[in-house]
């Protein structure tokens, strides 16, 4: 029940009737002020129509046809302002299911691309949630959603990691996790000081990464790596390599498509004689240099080139990719890689999006912003507006720079394990047979995995914010147990009421009884589906992550109230009948909103804390 939408679209239809169209606003009232929801309407048709913004009030007043679930609409001054129908209001709120009208289009979001050398850490969980929070959000909001992850196999950092393997004669022990291992062997070769003269060795485990040579050892260390982005509850459908993108022929392609264009061209003097440029300046404006190198002088092509070219495959503009199955993920999905010698044609199509979100930290703002302006240059301006770069800050550790060459770093495995220690002993240590229970690893793991994606999605992607294992896991302040303990406590009072016989789907229940508080609760819940549209539009899940925090607050401030005795004022089962059933079934309710939002950001709820 979106109440904003359905006002929306009453208020200009009343506009339109009165021969004033307008694009209406629609707001929550103030605490101080009358009504529910308001709209400063009348002051907008008295700009474009001309008239007193008062005298269209009252006669936006008098035509507005009002939404199930409101009593009456009062004009103040030039504003409009609607009053709920409380009774009405909850029962609709309660009857109605989460649902979004179906957008449509396929979506294509790229997220996790951990160079394949070592394990997670946290920084790298940042990339990770956003991306996965993402794509549920998206699903949710009607849209085919294709989760890509980019894996960089002919890259350095792979290089030296392979490379330490084989100089000081590392030997895995079937026993401690791959990358874990393998990390440490990174870890010890960029502390040797006698690096600077391995570079030969390091130079030629690098070629051998690109002819293919070792890639059965790089995708060891991304299964290993996939294992903690499942612990994480993170999915994926398809996995492209860096040596395969090469191999494909999309950067000729892309390039071959940018040949055409007015903005690029073959300079015969001065600094770029010799290269193939690409001039930004009508699609990136103010920039000191717009000619951007794509192809040097000696024919060899800049990095973004090869971005661009996969940009391209992603929107569909070209095919040239094969495919295998890699894996299946613990759901039983199968995950598909791209390979130099696959199947073509597996029996569905990768790329081929409307919208193409790439999650990729901040440092990459300006080659983003390029990978995006060429497709205006190729003439694809749709596509360009669609073209999104989810950009976001470091996480810092503990007032430290994460660093994985210098060791510097939190495992995303070991904090997974410590966050759900530290929770749980806190729970334990309020609620001793907790401990006893037969489903309390679950119950921890649990813990752990929400206090880590709620911190990584509690701050906005803009914000670095430093990591701080405590605060994650703690029951009280901005974490995920703070708001799963919310609803455990909702499922409480409902396990309760069953046991002693009360109906909890609102039968029997006194709408009308409902006082002003729990209307207060319920408006909270109606506001999911404007939330999940914001997030949609705003192209980030922290707003999920926030409503999901007001809806334990707003909850709870509902459970803890008191009357002017000072008695407790929300107690479902003391409640009158009728008043009873119909705050069981609010609560109900409540308590599937919160599986909702919470699965939005891939958060769990526990049996009981």
């Amino acid at each position: 029940m979106d109440l904003k939408s359905q006002l929306k679209h009453a208020v200009e239809a009343a506009a339109a009737q009165l021969g004033m169209p307008v694009d209406a606003a629609i707001q929550e009232t103030p605490a101080s002020k009358p009504g529910d929801y308001g709209t400063p309407a009348a002051f907008q048709m008295a700009k474009s129509a001309g008239g007193n913004p008062a005298q269209i009030a009252g006669q936006l007043a008098q035509t507005v046809q009002l939404p199930a679930g409101f009593k009456r609409v009062e004009a103040a001054g030039p504003f409009l302002n609607f009053f709920l129908d409380g009774g009405a209001f909850v029962q609709g709120v309660v009857a109605t299911p989460f649902a979004m009208p179906a957008q449509g289009g396929k979506v294509v979001i790229e997220h996790t691309s951990v160079n394949p050398n070592k394990e997670l850490h946290v920084g790298h969980l940042r990339n990770v949630v956003l991306g996965d929070s993402m794509a549920r959000i998206f699903r949710a909001a009607g849209h085919t959603v294709e989760v890509q992850n980019y894996i960089d196999d002919t890259g350095r950092q792979a290089a030296e990691s392979l490379y330490a393997m084989e100089h000081y004669g590392r030997v895995w022990d079937g026993v401690q996790k791959y990358d874990h291992w393998l990390g440490e062997g990174y870890v010890k070769l960029n502390a040797d000081p006698v690096k600077p003269e391995l570079e030969a060795g390091i130079r030629d485990v690098m070629h051998k990464l690109e002819a293919g040579v070792l890639r059965p050892l790089v995708e060891q260390t991304v299964r290993a790596q996939l294992e903690t982005c499942f612990r994480i509850g993170a999915t994926y459908d398809l996995l492209v390599w860096e040596s395969d993108v090469v191999g494909s022929g999309f950067l000729a392609q892309a390039l071959d498509m940018l040949e055409g264009s007015e903005y690029t061209s073959h300079p015969t003097e001065g600094k770029f004689a010799g290269a193939f440029v690409m001039d930004v300046s009508p699609f990136m404006p103010g920039l000191e240099e717009p000619n951007v190198v794509l192809r040097r002088s000696d024919g060899t092509a800049m990095y973004v080139a090869k971005d661009i070219g996969y940009q391209f495959w992603k929107f569909g503009l070209f095919e040239g990719m094969q495919f295998r199955p890699f894996m299946d993920d613990p759901s039983g999905k199968t995950i598909w890689t791209s390979v130099p010698d696959g199947d073509p044609d597996t029996g569905r199509r990768f790329g081929h999006a409307g919208e193409v979100i790439n999650v990729i930290d901040s440092r990459q703002k300006h080659p983003q912003m390029l990978v995006r302006s060429s497709l205006g240059v190729a003439g694809e301006r749709e596509k360009e507006q669609r073209s999104i770069h989810l950009s976001y800050e470091f996480v810092n550790l503990n007032g430290q720079t994460i660093s994985g060459r210098k060791g510097i770093t939190l495992a995303v495995d070991h904090a997974l394990e410590e966050a759900g220690r530290r929770g749980f002993a806190e729970l334990s240590a309020k609620n001793p047979e907790l401990a006893q229970r037969p489903d309390a690893p679950e119950i921890a793991r649990r813990i752990g995995v929400g206090a880590l994606r709620f911190a990584m999605l509690r701050n906005e992607p803009s914000r670095s914010f430093d990591f701080d294992l405590d605060k994650a896991s703690s029951l009280s302040g901005d974490t995920a147990p703070y708001i799963q303990y919310a609803a455990v406590r909702a499922a409480n009072i409902l396990r309760k009421a069953q046991e002693a016989g009360y109906a909890v789907d609102g039968t029997e229940a006194d709408w009308e009884a409902m006082p002003d508080i729990d209307v207060m609760l319920a408006k909270q819940v109606a506001k999911l589906p404007e939330v999940v549209e914001q997030a949609v539009r705003a192209h980030s899940p922290h707003g999920v992550a926030q409503y999901a925090l007001d809806l334990a607050t707003t909850f709870n401030a509902w459970y803890n109230a008191k009357d002017k005795r000072g008695k407790p004022a929300t107690n479902v089962l003391l409640s009158e009948p009728g008043l009873r059933e119909a705050r069981l079934a609010l609560v109900a309710r409540l308590r599937q909103a919160f599986e909702e939002t919470l699965d939005l950001i891939g958060i769990e709820i526990p049996a009981a804390m």
